[in-house]
């Protein structure tokens, strides 16, 4: 209660005391108890204050889920950092609870979700084929896509002529997942360090490897031990570029229009960087140029109307190669990952040399899905 009300209340008991007013005591017992209506509502404030400390208190206390403060590493992260530095036997038991084991009889853990980000966006820069695909999930070896063969086919016929019977034919594609693999030896010294962040150095090392190698595979790959790349595939039709030394604007737009209309609309083409050197000089006969900066930020250059993707791994413009490739990469291609990365800390096979060796492994499948939706184009031989 405030001092004023204190104060009507003692003058009103005062005055009651003395038989001034006969509703004084009416007074004296409504303004008792609207104090009580407020003192009543004070203490419904305060439990509810108390409630949601305590909460947050059993919240923040609970092992494996506290809350992020400000860009500081999780209870995951915190617990894969300590596994790569000293090992398992460092953590504590609720640590160890935190780290996800692989799906692999030779043991190990899977980097904590941020780490295998990290290692995604990494793979981006290195395999645009990877931006570009439709990439999914598998939880098997090897996974088969149901694919239409052939169409049926119907004809015009007259009042009372035969009908003739037609039947689809279906087959299915199947993409395996392939293993790639390597090693990092990291001292036992710049383990030890806290000033290192081990986890960023292992992941720009493992991404710039492992991208590297999706990136060749996805565009060249032949199919052993790997995916069967873009160009490889015999599946893909070839485009002739009617030159042995340079690529010609007439086989750039006949590659586009060759595609079917659905496929041409959401195409895009693909070269690397020597290629694109040549063709940005190029002009139809009324002087305009077929390469067009972007006008907006973030979006790619485009060539006859259609984006850019520029890929390291195309090969360059010489004879009996195949530098561009045009159409719709998502629904051509598609790219499976079976495991995102899996790390195993062997501390003692180099321990005598003072390092600890850290191996490193991913799964992934992909495959030509609809060689339909892109062609290639095919420099002469001579």
């Amino acid at each position: 209660m405030s001092y004023h009300s204190r104060h009507a209340l003692d003058v009103l008991e005062t005055k009651a005391d003395e038989g001034d007013d006969p509703n004084i005591e009416k007074s004296i017992s409504d303004l008792t108890a609207a104090f009580e209506t407020k003192m009543g509502k004070v203490e419904t404030e305060l439990k509810a204050h108390k409630d949601r400390a305590d909460a947050l208190e059993v919240k923040i206390n609970r092992p494996g889920s506290q809350e992020r403060k400000g860009d500081g590493p999780t209870a995951e992260q915190k617990a894969f950092t300590g596994y790569v530095r000293s090992g398992r036997e460092s953590l504590t038991v609720d640590e160890v609870k935190t780290l996800r084991v692989a799906d692999s009889t030779a043991g190990g853990y899977l980097a904590p979700e941020q780490f295998v980000a990290e290692i995604i966006r990494d793979l981006v820069q290195f395999s645009p084929v990877r931006a570009a695909a439709r990439v999914g999930q598998m939880s098997a070896g090897a996974i088969k896509l149901p694919r239409r063969t052939a169409r049926i086919m119907a004809r015009w016929v007259g009042e009372i002529e035969e009908r003739p019977k037609t039947e689809p034919a279906y087959g299915q594609t199947e993409i395996t997942a392939h293993e790639m693999a390597c090693y990092v030896d990291v001292s036992n010294q710049l383990l030890e360090d806290a000033a290192i962040d081990i986890a960023a150095e292992l992941s720009f090392d493992f991404a710039e490897e492992f991208g590297r190698l999706e990136g060749e595979a996805f565009v060249l790959g032949d199919g052993n031990k790997k995916p069967l790349g873009l160009l490889a595939d015999p599946s893909v039709p070839v485009v002739a570029g009617g030159d042995a030394t340079k690529i010609q604007a007439e086989a750039l737009v006949s590659l586009m229009y060759s595609l079917p209309a659905f496929y041409r609309n959401r195409g895009a083409w693909m070269l690397n960087g020597p290629t694109i050197g040549l063709i940005r000089g190029m002009r139809d006969t009324t002087g305009r140029y077929y390469w067009q900066e972007s006008i907006a930020e973030g979006q790619p250059p485009t060539l006859l109307g259609r984006p850019v993707v520029e890929a390291v791994d195309m090969p360059d413009v010489a004879p009996n190669a195949t530098p561009v490739l045009f159409g719709d990469i998502q629904s051509a291609y598609r790219i499976y990952d079976r495991v995102g990365l899996s790390i195993l800390r062997d501390p003692y096979s180099i321990a005598t040399e003072g390092q600890t060796r850290f191996h490193a492994r991913r799964r992934v499948g992909a495959g030509v899905v609809r060689p339909e939706a892109v062609r290639k184009l095919k420099i002469a031989a001579n």
